[in-house]
């Protein structure tokens, strides 16, 4: 019976895939995995048998992700499980911050108690609020993820000119990506030559702070910016020099800062990306599946942390998972134990990111608990799992 723990409430339409081999509740000791949404899991101490950890949605700032690594704890995220809902917020923003609506709304209700000169004033006020459409103006999607290429082809349809920037872009995001996106080689490309620039990239020592005087004052003079990614992308005091000189037109952003609340030209909304109860569904399914799927057959996908690697199971062999050190020689060590306990390697894939690595091997014969045992006392070696 596998225990899981759910540091949040966690939608019953991804729990209930767990099946009838899984216990789960928001109090559990010696868990094999967490499920969690929004928990701040830094000061929390880890049980030493923790296999992974899932978060239900695409970031991971609450969870301490390096220090997993370090213990063998896999963790999870659900990129694109979100996107959808994300996407069709950033379209509202798009035109919330063109035509003046919320401004226009509250200035309307100003005017209740004037009965029948209501409409008059109506058509006396409405200028004030005025602002340019979508079509045929220019955006920039910065960050060519889930989430961005949603965006970039929604605002084509819309009739928007788009031009896309992101310099790791994968093979698999760029068949999704329409063809009529000018991809762009740089950020002064998208700076240059967009009416409208939004966010989609996480927040890294690279991107934090991207936005800022000097990227600002590359952008065309007018310019409408969208931050739907992360606060500490923009550096809030220079955006809001950049909206006094008129620099930039209007800000709309997920993520409200006490200086920003206010400030006119300024859409700022309480985190509303991914509250959507059809996104809260897809990403606990998502989440749900990609821990069953490591804790049943060693199998990563969608990790943060370490390699993504899966392989079909060969039929009557026994799994080792190890997740090691990526250092010269491990597979070698791998092979040698393996002979020395009798065990025939049926198949083996291994993959390595960065100071880590991840190896599966499918055997049969021998004694695969012992081979464990003496894997586990291998230097590179962090945890050794093996699975019937």
């Amino acid at each position: 019976m596998y225990k899981i723990l759910c540091l949040n409430k966690i939608s019953p339409i991804g729990t209930k895939r767990f099946g009838e081999s899984y216990t789960f509740s928001p109090e559990m000791a010696g868990p094999d995995a967490i499920l969690v949404r929004s928990a701040s899991m830094h000061d929390m101490e880890l049980d030493p048998g923790l296999l992974a950890i899932a978060r239900a949605g695409a970031g991971t700032n609450n969870i301490p992700v390096e220090d997993c690594a370090r213990k063998g704890v896999v963790v999870f995220n659900t990129p694109g499980a979100n996107a959808n809902a994300v996407k069709e917020l950033v379209l509202c923003a798009l035109l919330l911050s063109s035509r003046k609506i919320g401004p226009a709304m509250d200035w309307v209700k100003t005017l209740k108690g004037q009965g029948a000169e209501v409409g008059k004033l109506v058509e006396k006020g409405k200028a004030q609020f005025a602002g340019p459409e979508l079509q045929g103006k220019t955006l920039g999607v910065v960050g060519l993820g889930a989430i961005g290429i949603l965006v970039a082809n929604a605002a084509h349809s819309l009739g928007m000119e788009v031009y896309g920037y992101d310099p790791f872009l994968s093979v698999d995001a760029a068949w999704r990506l329409s063809r009529s996106v000018h991809r762009s080689l740089s950020l002064d490309e998208i700076y240059q030559n967009c009416d409208y620039i939004t966010l989609h990239l996480p927040a890294t020592a690279d991107t934090t702070g991207m936005i800022n005087a000097g990227s600002l004052g590359k952008m065309k003079d007018g310019v409408r910016l969208l931050n739907f990614a992360r606060g500490e992308l923009v550096d809030n005091a220079a955006l809001l020099g950049a909206l006094s000189s008129g620099k930039v037109s209007a800000y709309a952003t997920d993520f409200p800062a006490d200086e920003m609340l206010g400030v006119e030209n300024v859409v700022a909304l309480p985190h509303l990306g991914a509250s959507t109860p059809e996104s809260e569904d897809n990403c606990a399914m998502m989440a749900v599946d990609q821990v069953k799927e490591y804790l049943e057959n060693g199998n990563i996908i969608n990790s943060v942390n370490l390699p993504g690697l899966t392989m079909a199971r060969e039929p009557g062999t026994q799994r080792i998972c190890v997740i090691h050190q990526n250092t010269p020689g491990v597979i070698a060590d791998f092979t040698t134990v393996c002979g020395k306990a009798g065990i025939n390697i049926e198949n083996m894939q291994s993959k390595s990111r960065k100071d880590y690595a991840y190896t599966i091997l499918d055997v049969q014969g021998g004694d695969p608990a012992a081979a464990a045992r003496s894997l586990e006392r291998l230097e590179a070696i962090i945890r050794v799992r093996v699975i019937d």
